[in-house]
């Protein structure tokens, strides 16, 4: 049997298992990428109150690798507080915590490094606090953010595959499931890995594509 005949003949429970992986994806980047820019941002506003502890955390988070990350709120937290949580939403939860930190990692260096000269600028030029804000600081800060996030939500939606190991269908638990019934593991696992590169080439590729056309160096050198 081929990898074309796999997906032929599986391709109801491949399409499921993606189905599963999108939407635990969504939920991780929705919630990576709004609440870390917020969290970012905040941490540049106040960096004592929010910049100390969430570098503290991210950094934490840094050396615990997520597998570990989410076995611990799978089981002994769990345990630990009595209660029992969809596999789903632990693993939503324990990606989105990831990259809540990582996209706010990235949102704080980039602010904390802003040019003041371009801020002078446009008051300088009359421009109120939000003029200034919509046409000079948001355009430079996204042409210097989107690449490296979107590199970000790539990984977040590989690491997604983790989830299988606390029971979630997505796409790699589908996978283990058909192997488990007809045996064939170099077929199967060359017909998820070329699924994910269908998807995540092209991501990586605009990321790319994106970093050299509009990520300058915004220093005053």
């Amino acid at each position: 049997m081929s990898v074309v005949d796999i997906l032929s003949k599986y391709h109801s429970a491949f399409e499921s298992g993606l189905l599963t992986t999108f939407q635990l994806s969504l939920i991780i980047w929705s919630v990576g990428l709004t609440l870390g820019t917020l969290l970012g941002a905040l941490a540049v506003k106040w960096k004592l109150a929010v910049g100390i502890p969430s570098r503290l955390i991210s950094f934490t988070l840094s050396g615990v690798p997520i597998l570990v990350f989410l076995f611990w709120l799978h089981y002994p937290l769990q345990s630990l507080l009595g209660v029992v949580i969809d596999p789903f939403i632990t693993a939503a939860l324990t990606l989105s915590i990831i990259n809540l930190f990582a996209v706010a990692d990235v949102i704080r260096e980039v602010l904390s490094e802003f040019p003041a000269q371009y801020l002078i600028a446009g008051k300088v030029c009359g421009l109120s606090a939000q003029q200034i804000l919509l046409h000079i600081q948001m355009p430079i800060v996204l042409r210097q953010t989107v690449p490296v996030l979107l590199m970000i939500q790539v990984n977040m939606l590989q690491a997604t595959l983790f989830a299988s190991l606390i029971s979630v269908n997505e796409i790699f638990r589908v996978a283990q499931q058909i192997n488990s019934q007809i045996y064939r593991p170099v077929e199967i696992y060359t017909a998820l890995g070329l699924l994910f590169l269908a998807i995540c080439l092209p991501l990586n590729g605009l990321a790319l594509w994106l970093k050299a056309k509009y990520t300058r160096d915004n220093s005053e050198r």
